[in-house]
């Protein structure tokens, strides 16, 4: 494995985003019957604008989303909406139309590519390759909410920082219990920098007894092109799809590939429970309703006698 400290050489930025959202969102079935789970509302903004506010804060240019067959509303969201800003205008809020017309600031591009067979991860980041091109790029699961440090920055932001002085791909991951590795993609890291790991080895989905580590991979990724080369080569794994985790392991024989473990509280939003307590934490976090929500929950917890969270199976 290649293993460098730093490169010197002229240096690459990650200027765009592919954001895979063309999944069926079937555990939130019937409410994404018709709507994308990317836009179910986390109170008053929809779980993708999160993700791409925070690819805009790490320098992002170019947005990128894998979208299918029920995802126009997406698209939707992120257009000029001329009706709607000409209403609020005449009615004099202001304050809304701001919010409307910086929903995706001016100099940020929004790009569309219809992903025509859902056949995976690895095949979602792959249909992005024209739009790419040679350059390397994030990827966001718009599932994982994380929240931003305010010392450290978003998630991407942190990552961006160690891309721009490493210049090699790089993982986000985080520590799970150990009986839950079997939920994700585990690495095995070796040590490198503070919070930094070289990947020497990458399992997706292993039982806890085969876990490598409890060093899991989620929703943030920054990776080089060679991906797409190895991807396009990557016979269909679990559930008879590419797997992105297959085209990354390929990528360690031939790059350094880094896990850094991110500062910020992550939400996994493509569960029931994890999306309702991100609710419930950004709504009181919220500046126009979190004094009062935090009043109404307080009442509520003392008609329930103070339950804990349960655990979700």
């Amino acid at each position: 494995m290649l293993i460098i400290s730093e490169v010197n050489s002229v240096k690459r930025q990650v200027r765009k985003a592919v954001f895979p959202v063309a999944g069926l969102g079937t555990r939130f079935l019937p409410a994404t019957k018709a709507s994308p789970k990317e836009m179910l509302p986390i109170v008053d903004k929809p779980l993708i604008q999160y993700g791409v506010e925070e690819a805009v804060a790490a320098g992002v240019e170019t947005l990128i989303f894998i979208i299918g067959r029920t995802k126009n509303a997406i698209a939707d969201h992120f257009d000029k909406a001329y009706e709607l800003e000409v209403e609020l205008e005449t009615r004099g809020k202001a304050d809304l139309l701001e919010i409307v017309r910086n929903i995706v600031p001016p100099k940020v591009e929004c790009v569309y590519v219809r992903q025509a067979e859902a056949l995976g991860l690895g095949h979602a980041v792959l249909c992005a390759r024209p739009v790419v091109g040679n350059e390397p790029f994030a990827v966001i699961l718009a599932d994982d909410l994380i929240e931003e440090d305010p010392s450290e920055g978003g998630a991407l932001s942190q990552m961006t920082r160690y891309f721009n002085k490493y210049q090699c791909s790089i993982l986000g991951v985080e520590r799970v219990p150990k009986s839950e590795t079997q939920k994700y993609g585990i690495v095995h890291p070796l040590p490198f920098a503070t919070r930094l790991s070289n990947v020497d080895g990458i399992v997706e989905k292993p039982k806890p007894e085969n876990a490598p580590s409890n060093l899991a991979v989620v929703g943030r990724y920054i990776l080089t092109s060679r991906i797409f080369d190895l991807l396009e080569n990557t016979p269909r794994g679990a559930g008879n799809e590419i797997q992105l985790t297959d085209g990354i392991a390929a990528l360690l024989n031939e790059e350094q590939v880094l896990a850094y473990e991110f500062s910020g509280r992550r939400h996994d939003c493509g569960s029931k429970l994890g999306y309702l307590v991100a609710t419930v934490e950004y709504g009181l976090r919220h500046p126009e309703l979190g004094d009062r929500f935090r009043a109404y929950l307080q009442t509520l917890t003392g008609h329930l006698g103070g339950a804990g969270l349960p655990a979700e199976d």
